[in-house]
């Protein structure tokens, strides 16, 4: 064979282009991953309300117990015919010219004692505050969505151990049981009363 002819069957060879066999294998393994990916985007975007939902709850729960506790460590002392699962009561020092007023003090005037009472049901937590020894006022719904009314625990000790512990159940958007936060805390002005 000549020069000629064996540059000529190596171009053939080099622009030879896929076959028909080769071409249809190729669109098959593309169509498969293309579906793979939506399917998994298509996923993504279902479960996606029930994260958003999961995190708000998580949120708030963390937001409230963050006030409980803070208003719990500013405590003098818990009412221990006011402490149960659902409900506690305590004194402690607000930053509000009268209890259960409106408005907030400036910074130079000193934190007033009120009776702070948490009450919870199976779907909300209330609070009230009041005048010393009072347990009556004006509730306020503090959150909602809780899935038991079970929520404090109250160990009564010494006065520089008295300790509340706040446990928050929420429904789990996907279903799969209870979400839980708790936390709890001393009532760090609790040696103040004696």
């Amino acid at each position: 064979m000549s020069a000629t002819g064996k540059i000529a069957g190596r171009l053939r060879r080099e622009q030879a282009g896929m076959t028909l066999i080769e071409l249809l294998v190729a669109a098959t393994m593309g169509v498969i991953l293309f579906a793979a990916a939506a399917s998994l985007m298509i996923s993504a975007m279902r479960s996606q309300p029930e994260i958003s939902q999961r995190a708000q709850t998580i949120s708030t729960a963390r937001w409230v117990m963050e006030r409980l506790t803070r208003e719990i460590r500013n405590g003098i002392a818990v009412d221990p015919g006011h402490a149960t699962a659902q409900e506690v009561s305590f004194t402690t020092y607000v930053r509000t010219p009268t209890c259960g007023g409106a408005g907030t003090l400036s910074s130079s005037v000193k934190a007033i004692p009120c009776q702070v009472t948490y009450r919870c049901a199976v779907t909300q937590c209330t609070r009230v505050e009041a005048p010393p020894g009072s347990f009556t006022g004006t509730a306020k719904t503090i959150f909602t969505g809780i899935s038991s009314a079970n929520v404090f625990s109250y160990t009564p000790g010494s006065a520089e151990a008295k300790f509340i512990e706040v446990k928050l159940e929420f429904p789990n958007p996907t279903g799969e049981g209870d979400l839980t936060i708790s936390d709890g805390a001393s009532l760090r002005n609790a040696t103040l009363l004696n």
